[in-house]
């Protein structure tokens, strides 16, 4: 088997850098957060590994204000220049490097608008009476408040000093060191991490202790819920080290955002970020949380090394939350978990092109957002779940943890791990292995007809009820079959692809009140048949939703529900035009082209 150097990353079409000529070893960070600019100051110290020493050092800005570039310690100018913009990849920034220079450092600010990776939020946007900000890197923004390689195919380790004004609190993806408000909070990750997993915090928050390595942090108003919701963390992340190996990351804290966060969550090392849609009040939804935990494994151990390859990262993340489901929950909510998300991926396999059905997407010249998909994420998992049907679960194991073990702290393409598949798991069983189409799964368009499904029993009473809904099309039919005592996932069943009239959902809401249920997951598919049926009660709390929650996943059916209606696109962008300045800018990207708005110059979506 051909072996990769991990010293040589490789490169990446999403990049302007160069790292087999000068390769950032480690960031040093030294900033200020000003809330009334909106705005980070301060220095960023690389550390440098040079193979070429002819070679400029090349990073990756978007929006960056770089006032001096300094070689350390000679603390003497260098000459560099910030070449033309692209409109995905940002400005590519050039830094000539004198001869035996192996670190420089650059002094600049980000954006006065804003960075497209850091959210400001006004205190009118948060639970309580403080402002708050937090950054989302992934996939390419990170460079956007730090000029870096901005690349997961390059690993750094870093550090960093944070002031922020005087009742905030700094928190970031790494082990604090210390420090306080007077002098600077301190951190450092001593492990290598892709750029995109740098991440900052900072507001008014509090913690609450769940075990000797978890805690949970949020703000006063939201952190008591947060943690009682979120009690069994130190469960999974013990599951977690039964089924694939030690858990290498020392601290596993998770930071309940606000609800502006674009995405459910983010697997920051040592700092989970989560969406509080999650906060259902009886556990439901917490497979989020055992999604993000299983990225200490796959994403944040072993990295896709170009976003082509993010399959390597969600694939395998997906089927890992759903071990952890079943090893904590049992195998019933493990099964429902899984027949809901091969549901999700039909329905999106029936609107993608035949190129973005496939694991190895194809990237070049887009936005690597475009491959976010339920591709990588539910048909690699259904894909792993293949594997371990062949190979039987045993077995299986045995393979993730060699691989995890094998590419630690690596960033890995698809043709790395499709040689290790085959050197560790095809090669030593190779009458199983002619049952498994790899290339097909990886490099074609569509689900194979080998592909495993779940199905379970606790959908059977809920599919009856369905039915009876859907083919009678009245609230008698309901009625009739009285109470329904149903889980979250039932509800869902239930609710995913039903077409009712306004009458039968009057009948529904009045005694279940889905209108104004408190779990997130369940009311955005509510609110979906809500606009098709053109029920008005729900309407104000469509509106209500919009405006206060970011996260892209209820965002984006929510839109395209009402694009469907007639005046649709009017009542849609109206919504929009209120709801859009509490959006991240992921969001905002998706949503802008959906919607097709052109916002006024100078508009953002920071406050």
């Amino acid at each position: 088997m051909q072996k990769h150097n991990p010293d040589v990353p490789q490169r990446d079409p999403h990049s302007f850098s160069q790292p087999s000529a000068v390769c950032v070893q480690h960031v040093s960070l030294d900033l200020d957060l000003d809330f009334d600019q909106l705005q980070a100051r301060g220095t960023c110290t690389l550390s440098l590994r040079r193979t070429d020493p002819s070679a400029p050092l090349w990073l990756d800005t978007e929006g960056l204000l770089i006032d001096s570039v300094m070689a350390v310690p000679m603390d003497t100018p260098v000459p560099f220049e910030l070449g033309p913009r692209d409109p995905t990849l940002g400005q590519p920034l050039r830094i000539e490097l004198p001869s035996a220079c192996d670190r420089v450092r650059i002094v600049y600010r980000t954006a006065a608008s804003g960075a497209a990776a850091m959210q400001w939020l006004s205190s009118a946007q948060t639970s309580g009476d403080q402002p708050f900000l937090f950054t989302q890197g992934q996939a390419i923004l990170t460079r956007s408040w730090i000029p870096l390689q901005d690349s997961p195919a390059v690993r750094v380790t870093w550090d960093a000093r944070i002031r922020a004004p005087k009742g905030l609190r700094p928190l970031m993806s790494a082990e604090e060191r210390g420090g306080d408000a007077a002098t600077g909070y301190t951190f450092a990750m001593r492990h290598p991490v892709p750029s995109y997993l740098i991440a900052l915090a900072c507001g008014k928050l509090e913690e609450r202790i769940i075990s000797a390595r978890c805690a949970v942090w949020a703000e006063p108003e939201v952190v008591e819920a947060a943690s009682k919701e979120l009690e069994d963390m130190e469960r999974m992340v013990a599951a977690c080290e039964q089924l694939f190996g030690p858990y290498r990351w020392g601290r596993y804290d998770v930071l309940v955002l606000p609800a502006s966060f674009p995405f459910g969550g983010m697997e920051n090392p040592c700092l989970t970020f989560a969406t509080p849609t999650i906060l259902a009040g009886d556990k439901s939804l917490v497979a989020l949380i055992a999604h993000e935990l299983a990225h200490s494994w796959s994403g944040n151990l072993v990295t896709n090394a170009t976003w082509r390859d993010f399959w390597l990262n969600e694939g395998f993340t997906v089927y890992l939350e759903q071990r952890i489901m079943e090893h904590v929950y049992g195998v019933e909510r493990a099964k429902m978990e899984i027949a809901l998300s091969m549901r999700q991926l039909a329905q999106e396999l029936r609107t993608l092109p035949p190129g973005d059905q496939v694991l190895h997407i194809d990237l070049a010249g887009r936005n690597p957002d475009d491959g976010m998909t339920s591709i990588p994420y539910d048909k690699g998992a259904a894909f792993l779940r293949r594997l371990e049907q062949v190979f039987g679960r045993q077995r299986f194991d045995a393979f993730l943890r060699a691989y995890f073990d094998r590419y630690a702290f690596q960033s890995i393409t698809t043709s790395q791990f499709s040689e290790w598949l085959q050197h560790d798991l095809l090669d030593q069983e190779p009458k199983l292995a002619a049952t498994v189409d790899v290339p097909l799964w990886i490099e074609t368009p569509g689900l194979p007809a080998d592909a495993p499904f779940a199905e379970s029993t606790a959908f059977l009473a809920v599919d009856v009820v369905r039915e009876a809904v859907s083919s009678q099309k009245s609230a008698a039919a309901l009625l009739a079959l009285g109470d329904l005592d149903w889980n979250t996932q039932q509800w869902l069943r239930f609710l995913a692809d039903l077409r009712v009239d306004a009458a039968v959902m009057a009948a529904i809401d009045t005694r279940h009140r889905l209108t104004t249920s408190g779990n997130s997951e369940v009311l955005c598919l509510w609110l979906e048949l809500a606009i098709a049926a053109d029920y008005a009660p729900a309407m104000p709390r469509l509106e209500q939703f919009l405006v206060t929650v970011g996260r892209r996943k209820f965002l984006k059916p929510l839109y395209e529900a009402l694009l469907r209606t007639a005046n649709g696109k009017e009542r849609a962008l109206a919504m929009y035009q209120k709801a859009r300045p509490h959006y991240h800018a992921v969001a905002v990207r998706t949503l802008d082209e959906l919607l097709g708005y052109a916002a006024p110059t100078g508009s953002g979506t920071q406050r």
